[in-house]
């Protein structure tokens, strides 16, 4: 799929944190919030404010949020994204829920990867 997509940039700061894989879930908190469980961990995406004390983590990251929903039938939208940012040299971590998908970039990258995002035909809101 090569289509255009129109993205926007969420406002905070959001941070990728390590649990034990025991560890109880966390509550929800903000905006955009994500957790996963496997058997070797658990992995939370949450805005930086809510970090719990104590744990590993890696912070300064922007998400880009594109606008769905997709059909799951779709092909090739996360690559339209994905793609370019790679060839630019820009680490993401990505997410996906039933509708959509999100992107998140160091903030040091947000310049050059919304600048890589629409010189692939891609919209970006920020704001």
């Amino acid at each position: 799929m090569s289509a255009r997509l129109t993205l926007s940039v969420l406002p905070e700061r959001y941070a990728v944190v390590q649990l034990s894989p025991g560890a109880p879930p966390p509550v929800p908190v903000g905006a955009l919030w994500s957790l996963t469980r496997t058997p070797d961990e658990l992995s939370l995406v949450c805005e930086e404010a809510q970090v719990p004390p104590g744990v590993k983590v890696a912070g300064g990251w922007v998400a880009f949020k594109l606008h769905g929903p997709f059909e799951f039938t779709l092909t090739g939208i996360l690559a339209s994204v994905l793609d370019p940012l790679r060839d630019a040299g820009v680490g993401i971590f990505a997410l996906s829920t039933f509708d959509t998908d999100y992107v998140l970039v160091q903030a040091d990258t947000q310049s050059r990867a919304t600048a890589v995002l629409r010189a692939a035909a891609h919209t970006v809101l920020e704001g």
